[in-house]
């Protein structure tokens, strides 16, 4: 088992941006070199910021690299309203143009890889690459057994029904919201639990105090599904690399792979010994892949 560094690193300190008359909380570490694009860093549901410390440490010495705490999470501001991948897109968007000021490559984890995705769709000229890390988002599936096992999981619409009520979620967001909820769900997705630290679990369970993050937990069972992967791969024309904590027990890296590569078969891709956020959990191993391709895809330009 790969072991990770546990010594606390201090979070760099941030400043705020305001968008659509919200606060949001985002880091800029390391300077730019005129050959190099910019990262931008995306953060996975209920993370933050904080989740990319041991990238933005190692990263600044050869990229300047912002990392965004979305709307709803972190420390950015909380609004009662509804939260999607488009809004999400159109946050990093205007990040990029109003703030970062030119073309900018974006690595997200899980949720923050789909909003990730859904830029380089939609933004073309704006995205100068793009790094997924175990991310979300649903592919199109027509097959005759996918249409059965929706039609027959009367269960889960059930659950999601209850759920839609404020009262039923905001007892569940009680619950998971507590630190010895938040180890076990880590311990769960974290393949080496060397890296669950407690500075971790402070990290996610801070923003969870703030005035709004009941009705923001609450928003994801009320958002809508947002546009399919294959169909946002389609849209997209920059280099993408893939990198799959292929013992996440919340995703299946190799199928998810095989539908990666057949929708964007020029994309580069790498399986680790790590669980669902490889970024933290093997940063060593994560910050030279993601160093080493964005010099070779540069390379290949120039």
């Amino acid at each position: 088992m790969t072991k990770s560094a546990t010594s606390i690193l201090p979070s760099i300190p941030g400043t705020y941006w305001q968008w659509r008359d919200n606060s949001i909380y985002y880091v800029s570490a390391g300077q730019l070199p005129t050959d190099l694009p910019p990262l931008l860093l995306v953060h996975g549901f209920g993370a933050s910021t904080d989740h990319w410390r041991k990238n933005l440490a190692k990263l600044k010495e050869n990229f300047q690299v912002w990392a965004i705490d979305l709307l709803g999470f972190g420390r950015s501001a909380k609004p009662n309203q509804e939260y999607s991948g488009n809004l999400w897109r159109e946050q990093l968007h205007d990040f990029i143009v109003e703030v970062i000021g030119k073309p900018t490559i974006l690595a997200g984890n899980s949720l923050g890889g789909y909003a990730s995705l859904c830029v380089a769709a939609a933004y073309p000229q704006d995205t100068a690459g793009l790094i997924l890390l175990n991310s979300a988002g649903p592919f199109t599936d027509n097959s005759p057994e996918s249409q059965q096992k929706s039609n027959s999981n009367w269960m889960g619409k059930v659950t999601r029904s209850i759920l839609l009520h404020p009262w039923a979620s905001f007892w569940l967001f009680q619950y998971t919201r507590r630190r010895s909820v938040i180890r076990k769900t880590l311990n769960k997705v974290y393949f080496d639990r060397s890296a669950v630290t407690e500075q971790l679990i402070e990290d996610i369970y801070r923003p969870s105090c703030d005035v709004g993050a009941p009705e923001v937990f609450n928003s994801v069972f009320k958002t809508p599904q947002g546009e399919k992967v294959d169909i946002l791969l389609g849209q997209m024309h920059c280099p993408l690399l893939i990198l799959w904590g292929e013992k996440d027990p919340w995703i299946n890296a190799r199928d998810r792979g095989a539908k990666f590569r057949e929708h964007y078969p020029q994309l580069t891709e790498y399986y680790l010994e790590a669980g669902h956020c490889p970024h933290d959990e093997i940063p060593e191993e994560v910050n030279n892949l993601i160093t080493n391709w964005v010099l070779s895809i540069i390379k290949l330009k120039s």
